[in-house]
């Protein structure tokens, strides 16, 4: 595709999911944050692990249960490893981990708020559509049409429209993607062939360059 200029967003949200937890000390629900802690626990060959939060307005802890009563053996070693060395990363991705949240907790907040790296993959010189591939390493509750509106800076109606009439082609396609939460691997591919300014009005803002 010589026609195409090709980018990669890579979206990660600023602030973890926060479960909402009775607690102690508050003596009801209260929103708790990651401590960015492991608490282990063992027991022969058995070992429970758990990550710790804490109240937001007292500070008391709450220990989210990540194993429990598992056999080291059958544990996978670079899991065993994040955990005993508290390892920032794991845990990091692991407080995004909604189904586990929401498995121990009444309520999850989640946080629109993200950080965007924009990267060129492929130039072309006559370039008449603007592919964006999304990278999202944790789940956001970002909309499609809110991240490509505000970084593009055209408005939501716009864009649905474009998508309506076949100008903008995401891959996987589905009619309400637009309204959609941002996913890992997402194409969005938006035909510009009619718009005299792509190479200077859409392309500083595709690729985070400017002119």
């Amino acid at each position: 595709m010589c026609d195409t200029l090709r980018v990669r967003w890579t979206v990660i949200p600023k602030t973890a999911p926060q479960p909402w937890i009775a607690c102690g000390g508050c003596g009801g629900l209260r929103a708790f944050q990651s401590s960015g802690k492991i608490r282990l626990n063992a027991n022969g060959r058995k070992l429970d692990a758990w990550l710790i939060y804490k109240c937001l307005n007292c500070e008391r802890t709450w220990n989210r249960p990540i194993l429990e009563r598992r056999n080291v053996r059958d544990i996978d070693p670079a899991v065993l490893e994040a955990l005993q060395s508290n390892d920032p990363d794991w845990i990091r991705a692991e407080t995004f981990n909604l189904d586990a949240l929401r498995h121990r907790s009444q309520r999850v907040d989640e946080f629109a708020e993200f950080e965007i790296v924009k990267e060129m993959q492929r130039d072309a010189a006559n370039w008449t559509r603007l592919a964006i591939e999304l990278a999202v390493p944790f789940p956001t509750s970002t909309r499609l049409d809110r991240l490509l509106a505000s970084e593009l800076t055209v408005s939501r109606s716009r864009l649905q429209a474009l998508h309506t009439e076949g100008m903008v082609r995401t891959d996987p396609e589905r009619a309400d993607i637009m309204r959609r939460r941002i996913r890992n691997g997402t194409l969005v591919v938006i035909d510009l062939s009619t718009e005299a300014e792509r190479e200077r009005s859409w392309k500083p803002l595709a690729t985070g360059d400017p002119l």
